[in-house]
């Protein structure tokens, strides 16, 4: 389980990479990259798929990711996620939040053992705030249920 101490350090960071940003702005990859674009945050997309999103660059991999990045935050399948966790460390790259559905046992050992501060398996959007609302009655619910990170 992540720790609030990871957590606030993420959300501290200002350039974030989104790693399986979709077109589609029903898709939860769009959804984290406009949302924390709205919430203040530089957020790059990477989608090897896609040259542009919103008129703004989306690059094919972590590895081709400007320098400068803070922090990545997956939203691809597990198999993908233990692929990024490995451009992130040959980025140096420290930290990386892998979104519900996203992790993979190998990928958090993988973060641990090259020092990387890594939260798997929380949503973003119930901790960057302003929290909206469903991420609101979302995080309560955790709460209430004593799955917040502490």
């Amino acid at each position: 389980m992540a720790t609030r101490a990871a957590v606030n350090d993420f959300l501290a960071q200002r350039t974030i990479a989104v790693v399986g940003v979709s077109r589609d702005r029903k898709k939860f990859g769009n959804v984290v990259y406009r949302l924390l674009r709205e919430k203040g945050y530089r957020v790059l997309a990477v989608n090897p798929n896609m040259d542009e999103i919103n008129g703004e660059p989306c690059y094919p991999e972590v590895n081709a990711l400007p320098d400068g990045v803070d922090g990545v935050i997956t939203v691809v399948p597990p198999a993908q996620t233990n692929q990024v966790v490995a451009e992130v460390a040959a980025q140096g790259i420290g930290r990386i939040w892998m979104q519900q559905g996203s992790e993979s046992e190998t990928a958090v050992q993988f973060c641990e053992s090259h020092g990387i501060s890594v939260i798997a398996g929380e949503c973003i959007l119930m901790f960057a705030k302003p929290v909206g609302f469903p991420h609101n009655l979302h995080r309560w619910v955790w709460g209430t249920l004593g799955r917040l990170p502490e």
